[in-house]
């Protein structure tokens, strides 16, 4: 099945066609910034210019980077408050004319890396981290996803782990490799604490230089690179949006 998947971040706004039978991209990558004021209308807005620069009437499946209930906005720390409360599914429907399905940005990322990536026929306990403006959470139990984790925000040494340890940080305290990927370590043993866990993969745009923080992480727990990288959101949004149709689709009479 070819859905259009839609990853919604803080910077950009990222679509392309999926063949989610296979996990792969069917068309190049479009990215659109996000908008200065990122509200309802004005995010809406981009993702109907995407579904037009794809002639597309189909299924669409979007990221939100935020905690989302059957398509509702709780969260939206990376965005704007209008957001919350908002039926985002509902919104995108009536902008682009298209049935959409809304997930949290990392669970996409974990579903897509569990179905193709780096997990892909792994049992036992995943957790995909992806470093990025925050830090995002998947996390899957035998290829089943507990939604909406946000173990970004644990504490760590007095505020949100995210706020010492994400990309982000490292960008704007201008931290070399080996003292950020120290951080990062203290924040996968805090959720190896809790959770045991059998694989970390991280993931988030960083994931590409891997080599360069991944020796100065200490934790006694697998770790590997994510492989779809920056992909993983689109891939996992369309794939969870035809899990949804597949779901949903009305049974045939006899």
């Amino acid at each position: 099945m070819k859905v259009l998947g839609i990853d919604i971040g803080g910077t950009g706004i990222k679509g392309a066609v999926v063949d989610t039978k296979r996990g792969v991209l069917k068309t190049d990558r479009v990215r659109l910034l996000t908008p200065e004021h990122p509200d309802p209308a004005n995010v809406s807005s981009v993702l109907a210019t995407i579904v037009r620069h794809f002639d597309w009437d189909g299924p669409v499946g979007c990221t939100f980077p935020g905690v989302t209930k059957d398509g509702a906005i709780h969260t939206a720390a990376n965005l704007v408050p209008e957001w919350i409360g908002q039926d985002a599914a509902a919104t995108f429907g009536r902008a682009t004319g298209c049935p959409v399905t809304v997930l949290n940005d990392a669970d996409a990322a974990g579903l897509a890396e569990t179905a193709f990536g780096a997990a892909a026929a792994r049992g036992g306990l995943v957790i995909t981290v992806t470093l990025g403006t925050g830090i995002g959470t998947a996390v899957l139990h035998d290829g089943v996803l507990v939604p909406n984790t946000e173990l970004g925000h644990l504490p760590l040494h007095g505020g949100d782990a995210e706020k010492y340890a994400s990309e982000l940080v490292r960008e704007r305290e201008n931290l070399d490799y080996p003292t950020w990927g120290g951080r990062v370590g203290e924040y996968l043993r805090l959720l190896e604490d809790l959770l045991w866990p059998d694989l970390f993969i991280i993931g988030g745009g960083i994931s590409k230089r891997a080599d360069r923080f991944f020796p100065y992480i200490e934790c006694r727990t697998e770790m590997v690179a994510a492989r779809l990288l920056n992909q993983a959101g689109i891939v996992g949004a369309a794939l969870a949006a035809a899990q949804h149709h597949a779901k949903h689709k009305p049974k045939r009479s006899k």
